[in-house]
This record gives structure tokens, C-alpha cells and sequence, in this order.
């Protein structure tokens, strides 16, 4: 009995760090063959979304991974101009998330945002 409890234990804990940073879509789709955006992206209407559903799980809190907080406006603009961001969301060989590219929808957004001079509001 003892055996099948630390199993049980042993198989949530490994699910749960499987799951614990994000859960991407495993898409290497293209987003050149998505119609334009035509509105303006911000970080409020857009990217603060694609933030919290995607990114602070790891990157944000009190440790965030690789001491890179995706959290909030100013980290997140400061991670495009500074940091590889984008370039990382859209790499086939060393994504970011780690599971897989994210939708080309999402990374079409997140270009635009570079694109419209990464905006807040």
C-alpha cells in the first residue's frame, strides 16, 4: 500500500511540473499566410493577454525563470527592445514557450505590437 501512495505522489508531481510553465499550441503554422491586422496592437487590448495565458506562469511572480518578468507593460516592452522576445516566440528550434511555437494568430499579434510601436494603450 505504501508503494502505491509515493507512486500516486510520484505521478501528480511529475504531471504537474510538466504542466507548470505553459500549455502552447504546437503549431509551426506561418503567419504570412494570415490576413493583416488592420487595427492598432496594444498591450492592453492584446498583449497583456497573450502575457498571462502564455508566459507568467514561468516568467513572472517572485523568481520568475531566467530572471525575465513578463508580469506587467513596462518588463514585457523592455524584454522586445532588450531582450530576444520576439525572436523566441517565433523560433522553430528553440521556442518560447519551451513545448512549441504558439499560434501564428498569437505571434501575428505580437509582431504587429513590434510593428505599432510597441504600445500600452
Amino acid at each position: 500500500m505504501k508503494h502505491k501512495t509515493i507512486n500516486t505522489v510520484l505521478a501528480i508531481s511529475a504531471l504537474l511540473l510538466t504542466q507548470s510553465c505553459t500549455t502552447a499550441i504546437i503549431d509551426e503554422g506561418d503567419i504570412d499566410g494570415l490576413p493583416p491586422i488592420t487595427r492598432t496592437v496594444t498591450y492592453q487590448s492584446d498583449v497583456g493577454n497573450i502575457m498571462f495565458n502564455n508566459c507568467i506562469t514561468c516568467h513572472g511572480g517572485a523568481a520568475p525563470s531566467d530572471g525575465l518578468d513578463l508580469s506587467n507593460y513596462q518588463n514585457t516592452k523592455s524584454a522586445a527592445e532588450q531582450r530576444n522576445l520576439i525572436q523566441r516566440m517565433n523560433s522553430v528550434t528553440n521556442p518560447m514557450p519551451p513545448q512549441g511555437l504558439l499560434s501564428p494568430e498569437i505571434r501575428q499579434i505580437m509582431d504587429k505590437w513590434i510593428e505599432d510601436g510597441l504600445l500600452e494603450q
